[in-house]
């Protein structure tokens, strides 16, 4: 077996669904709690978190279950249209997920927090950019995004 075919995916070095749901379900307590983000999210469905959790997951190598059960990437892309994020709530947004993963232990490692943050730096700032558009120029057959490890490889094993 070569070295490639054993370094986990993201999703898998994370610790698999279960840690995605955890992570997304403390992370919009706070988000409901918040003076920035509240009135952003105060409206959003029971389901949301849950899809925001599958969504992240399929993106670092998880299950394909946003994709095949709850929407495309052109559908999620589709969400932040008219919203008019601001710069503002984007940085509180992935300030406060950040808390919640450092809270629920999501791993710390170097590498695995460099493409973590990576995808999450480059998700918000295309939910800010298109938030400021009524129309999506996408293609809605665009596949989803799919996160490695990036430069690193794969995880630091000492």
């Amino acid at each position: 077996m070569d070295q490639k075919s054993t370094i986990p995916t993201l999703f898998e070095w994370a610790g698999g669904m279960p840690v995605f749901e955890r992570l997304t379900d403390l992370f919009y307590q706070k988000v409901l709690k918040d003076p920035i983000l509240e009135p952003v999210f105060k409206h959003m469905s029971p389901e949301h978190q849950q899809h925001v959790a599958h969504f992240i997951a399929e993106v670092l190598g998880g299950p394909e279950w946003y994709s095949t059960a709850e929407g495309s990437h052109f559908k999620m892309v589709q969400k932040h249209l008219a919203r008019h994020l601001t710069e503002q709530h984007r940085q509180r947004w992935v300030s406060l997920l950040l808390e919640t993963a450092d809270e629920i232990n999501l791993p710390d490692d170097p590498e695995f927090r460099s493409a973590f943050v990576a995808y999450i730096e480059w998700g918000t700032r295309i939910a800010v950019i298109n938030s400021h558009s009524d129309e999506l120029q996408m293609n809605p057959e665009e596949p989803m995004p799919k996160w490695g490890w990036g430069v690193p490889g794969g995880p630091f094993l000492g």
